[in-house]
């Protein structure tokens, strides 16, 4: 591999931009990638992975430099490390003066023999690992750290999984069908950029997170509150599974988000989504037992989905759980008032740790009497290389 200036340069000022600026990574990658229209392909890739790559492993990047990076020159060390340890001859520039490749090996293999550095965690994190999920830690671990495969929805409004695979292996774009919906693409490339994106023919969404409406169970005619519904991914699928048939309650704090999900439901043809932002209790309120199904796809600490958004281990800390797992309890003893009874509902997470799943859901039917549980499921990383997901079916009493 060749290493040219103008592609590191701007991953050193994303990498800037992700830490000193505390700034998502997929946001800035976004941004990055708009900054050069001469960039080809696979430029654009280069930069986005080895940017992804360097936030991924940046602690034992750091403990192989022996310090964290607090400037651009630190950066652009942290980069040439990355390509020595995965067998790149760094050029005879300036930037990479001070590293010996030599030194970076040995480092490397001497720090690798402790699961936090080898691994690239702050320690926290790793004792909370311990913790909750014991055994399972060190595998779920080691498949957190491995890159998100690319994974589309079909939308079942607009054509079926097998008619869309023909379309895109017409483009030679590879794929395997996985789940009902699903298909997953062989090599990572731009989709967005597709007319049959453009179309509504699919969505980007992970395979577990396609399970969720799959596990609501929703039928055409029903009336369904997605009660946490952010930008709409499975609000859409949800919709999809309705055939346009019944009424979708959007709900969101963040009216930015509902905005979002309205675009992307104009382009996948659904059209019975009435989105209503949660301003105060009152949205709530009316909605007192009018849904036949409610998904409560709470927020949470993210740590299933840390392949596709690994800052996010170097940007919350257990306060930040604490916070969210106050928010869910909140959640919990508010929104399922919105169950018709005899209905039932999903809680949902992008977690893998039991204190944000099992034990909220217990404490739940524990003081709800009139709901119980009907099936859980916790999906870890390493069981099908998806994200970490967890879902509990609940019924309320007729």
């Amino acid at each position: 591999m060749k290493l040219y200036p103008n592609l590191i340069r701007p991953v050193v000022e994303a990498l800037e931009e992700i830490f000193q600026g505390k700034i998502f990574a997929d946001k800035v990658i976004q941004k990055t990638l708009k900054k050069d229209k001469r960039w080809g392909a696979r430029d654009r890739a280069f930069i986005a992975e080895t940017t992804y790559n360097t936030v991924r492993w940046y602690r034992l990047l750091y403990e192989i430099r022996g310090a964290q990076p607090s400037s651009k020159a630190d950066w652009w060390e942290m980069v040439g490390i990355w390509f020595t340890i995965n067998e790149v001859k760094l050029p005879d520039w300036k930037e990479f003066a001070k590293l010996d490749a030599s030194t970076i090996l040995q480092q490397h293999a001497t720090l690798s023999e402790k699961r936090i550095i080898k691994e690239s965690i702050p320690d926290w994190l790793d004792e909370l690992g311990v913790a909750e999920l014991g055994v399972k830690w060190p595998a779920t671990l080691t498949a957190l750290n491995q890159q998100a495969p690319l994974v589309i929805r079909t939308n079942t409004l607009k054509t079926s999984r097998d008619a869309l695979q023909k379309i895109l292996t017409a483009k030679d774009i590879e794929s395997t069908p996985h789940s009902k919906d699903a298909l997953i693409v062989s090599k990572r490339r731009n989709l967005f950029t597709l007319p049959e994106f453009k179309q509504g023919l699919f969505e980007i969404q992970d395979g577990s997170s396609q399970e969720v409406a799959n596990y609501l169970g929703v039928e055409p005619g029903m009336w369904v509150i997605d009660a946490c519904a952010g930008a709409g991914g499975k609000t859409l699928h949800i919709g999809a599974q309705m055939k346009n048939k019944g009424k979708i309650f959007a709900l969101d704090i963040h009216e930015w988000k509902l905005k979002e999900l309205r675009k992307r439901s104009t382009r996948a043809g659904i059209d019975n989504i009435e989105n209503r932002p949660i301003v105060n209790q009152k949205v709530l309120k009316r909605l007192t037992e009018r849904a036949d199904r409610l998904l409560l796809d709470v927020p949470c600490s993210g740590l299933g989905v840390l392949k596709r958004n690994p800052d996010a281990k170097w940007k919350i800390d257990l306060a930040f759980l604490e916070k969210v797992k106050n928010i869910q309890k909140d959640i919990l003893q508010k929104y399922p008032k919105m169950l018709k009874k005899g209905g039932q509902m999903v809680y949902a997470t992008c977690s893998i740790l039991p204190s944000e799943n099992q034990q909220q859901v217990q404490a739940f039917l524990d003081a709800n009497e009139e709901f119980t549980l009907v099936k859980e499921q916790q999906i870890l990383p390493q069981d099908n290389g998806f994200d970490g997901f967890y879902m509990a079916l609940i019924k309320k009493a007729e």
